[in-house]
């Protein structure tokens, strides 16, 4: 996502992904490293999507699907905007359909997206 986009979505900050999830900010960020949570920076800060944070844990099928994309190509960007934009075969975003617990349907959506 560019920069200052998404300001539809809302966002936690990296010290308020921390705190929820009783973990410190840097590893927050090795989370995000390791494609467990994903981030898009907005004025300048790291924020992580609400969506992605399910209870005190990250949505457990994040990691898998950022990896498949990134795998076919994407860039982290890329994968960002993929997941929060309306898919065609899904007939909503990604990240909904992951949050409501059909990551198969997910995964088959990203078979077609190899660059």
């Amino acid at each position: 996502m560019p920069e200052n986009s998404g300001a539809e979505r809302s966002y936690f900050t990296i010290n308020e992904v921390a705190e929820r999830l009783e973990l410190s900010p840097s590893k927050v960020r090795r989370l995000i490293e390791e494609h467990s949570l994903g981030a898009v920076r907005i004025d300048g800060s790291l924020r992580v999507p609400t969506e992605f944070i399910q209870g005190n844990e990250p949505l457990p099928s994040l990691r898998g699907t950022l990896l498949v994309l990134l795998d076919a190509g994407f860039s982290d960007d890329e994968a960002m905007d993929w997941l929060f934009s309306v898919s065609e075969e899904l007939g909503e975003c990604p990240i909904d359909s992951l949050v409501d617990g059909r990551k198969s349907a997910v995964r088959r959506a990203t078979q077609s997206l190899a660059f």
